[in-house]
């Protein structure tokens, strides 16, 4: 058990690590080929924060672990709407300004919709696989057309300020390869470390992966957003959530249905999807409706969210116990 828990301790300390490296890195390397700062942010940034839970799904995936992948996409976007923005809200409450983000919320709303109507016959199949990569270049080439077009959005300054500095082509590709590898590697440690927590718990691989998984390759979001938020950056910290959710249901979902395709646990579709649905709908409540020109999540909707996934947690005990 000890060997299993520091396996996931250092396995998520190095995902981090990593995946900063990686964005750093490709970061720098757009940047050096020209690319606009609000383009870099609303992609190579935003997918960066969901590589953790891409590359740990797939990993899982090809272990054969479906249910481990698919928990961590749930897990972890419920985790960055109640415990990311819920505690970054109860640091600092975050004033929501972008036209930018108003824009995403209901695509991010047709994505999740998109991502239950692949899940409602309880499988997700390879065919299902490449509907979500067709959606994430959609995805993609949609918001670089955003990016180039709106230059004023309050998010342009967030974004080139979070951009790091400028490096030359060549440390920029390096820090992308080591990045990646340590991506790779550190995975494997946390997807070993949770098989062997739930074997020896014994607790389903979908418990584990909406758990300590999703909780773990939450952090590059709860560390991105609280750091936004204290440079009075609310616009990115909020964005980052939105575009992670975004990536996770596209990207991250995309692996176990391609590389370990068949059916999943029911409780994902019957019990988790629909909690993601109403963090996703508080989501919004809080930062948009009835705000026609922004809002703020102040400390007591952070503590609201931040509330109800502890209950969510809870839930999962006692049904895990059960």
């Amino acid at each position: 058990m000890l060997l299993a828990v520091a396996a996931i301790a250092v396995g998520v300390a190095l995902l981090i690590w990593g995946a900063d490296r990686f964005v750093d890195g490709a970061a720098s390397v757009a940047k050096n080929l020209r690319v606009p700062p609000m383009v870099i942010g609303l992609t190579i940034v935003s997918l960066g924060t969901s590589l953790p839970e891409m590359i740990v799904s797939a990993m899982a995936a090809l272990d054969g672990n479906r249910d481990l992948g698919i928990g961590n996409v749930l897990g972890s976007n419920i985790a960055n709407i109640g415990l990311v923005l819920g505690i970054t809200a109860l640091v600092i409450p975050l004033t929501v300004k972008s036209m930018t983000l108003r824009r995403e919320m209901p695509v991010m709303f047709m994505v999740t919709l998109l991502a239950f109507a692949l899940m409602a016959d309880g499988a997700l199949s390879r065919g299902d696989g490449i509907i979500l990569i067709i959606g994430l270049v959609l995805l993609l080439a949609w918001i670089t057309m955003l990016g180039l077009r709106d230059r004023d959005d309050p998010l342009v300054a967030e974004f080139t300020d979070s951009i790091p500095d400028q490096m030359s082509m060549g440390m920029s590709l390096l820090w992308f390869v080591v990045g990646l590898a340590l991506l790779i590697i550190s995975s494997r440690m946390v997807v070993w470390g949770a098989v062997e927590i739930a074997h020896l718990l014994g607790v389903s691989d979908l418990i584990i992966g909406l758990t300590i998984v999703a909780i773990g390759t939450s952090l590059p979001e709860l560390v991105a957003s609280l750091v936004s938020a204290l440079k009075g950056e609310a616009d990115l910290a909020i964005g980052n959530v939105i575009g992670s959710n975004m990536f996770n249901l596209l990207a991250v979902l995309a692996m176990p249905a391609l590389i370990h395709p068949g059916a999943f646990a029911p409780e994902a579709l019957m019990r988790d999807f629909p909690i993601m649905i109403g963090f996703t709908i508080a989501l919004f409540v809080v930062s948009f409706a009835l705000k026609k020109s922004g809002g703020v999540i102040n400390r007591f909707e952070g503590g609201l969210l931040t509330a109800g996934f502890a209950g969510y947690l809870i839930l999962l005990y006692f049904q895990s116990a059960a």
